[in-house]
């Protein structure tokens, strides 16, 4: 399996364990952008802090609102183009607070970026974990709007509204599309797929993870917030 993004191809946060590279969650070339949902699992009821991103108006991937001016998401899903969020919506068509990323800072070495609003944005932010909120063995539960089937292309198949799924967790050094450090999972309910990408991992009532990679049918990686938090605080100041 080679590594694949979970931005607009991607169908959900499955990665490759050791040997195994995950795939990441990308569109392939000349394929529209895909909008992330999950395959399986159910429509999430309670995800305040979701926030939907469009790369040139097109649905792409998943994000997470972190400080009023600040969304997590992965750096592969803000490669190029610009890119606009849906904040607090369930819906990625309608509701919430739609602002324009003024300024995107990605890290050097793992999948994660934060994008810069053009306003500030009131909602309830998602609370970062730490290591000491995610180890192997235990469950773990991941948000997205991607692709909810594999038997036809991702763009066919996206989810309006956003899902959820439990997953188990089996390493925390796993590694992200970009040799990061990661927490990889296994299928419990449900699996990323494309358009997953950027999405979060919640154990502990804390978001400990941004999708990263997914073979889309038993394995996920999701970059480790906790590792990163020095660097999300030196750039949100949260």
């Amino acid at each position: 399996m080679k590594k694949t993004k979970f931005a607009v191809a991607v169908v959900g946060a499955a990665a490759a364990v050791m040997a195994v590279a995950p795939t990441v969650l990308a569109a392939p070339a000349g394929d529209p952008v895909l909008s992330p949902a999950i395959i399986g699992g159910s429509t999430a009821s309670n995800a305040p802090w979701a926030a939907r991103l469009f790369a040139n108006g097109q649905q792409s991937c998943t994000a997470t609102i972190i400080a009023p001016q600040y969304v997590l998401t992965a750096k592969h899903c803000v490669a190029s183009g610009t890119i606009s969020f849906r904040i607090g919506s369930l819906d990625q068509t309608s509701g919430g607070t739609t602002a324009n990323a003024v300024q995107i800072t990605r890290h050097s070495t793992a999948d994660l970026a934060i994008a810069k609003l053009d306003r500030s944005v009131q909602a309830t932010y998602s609370p970062l974990g730490t290591t000491a909120d995610v180890r192997a063995g235990q469950q773990a539960q991941v948000y997205g709007w991607g692709a909810t089937c594999t038997n036809q292309p991702e763009i066919n198949c996206q989810s309006r509204y956003l899902k959820v799924a439990t997953v188990n967790v089996r390493s925390t050094s796993a590694t992200d599309a970009y040799g990061g450090q990661a927490v990889q999972a296994t299928r419990g309910s449900g699996i990323t797929a494309g358009g997953d990408s950027g999405g979060p991992m919640f154990a502990n009532g804390r978001q400990i993870g941004v999708a990263s990679t997914s073979d889309r049918s038993s394995v996920t990686n999701y970059t480790h917030v906790g590792v990163y938090r020095s660097w999300i605080r030196s750039v949100a100041g949260v």
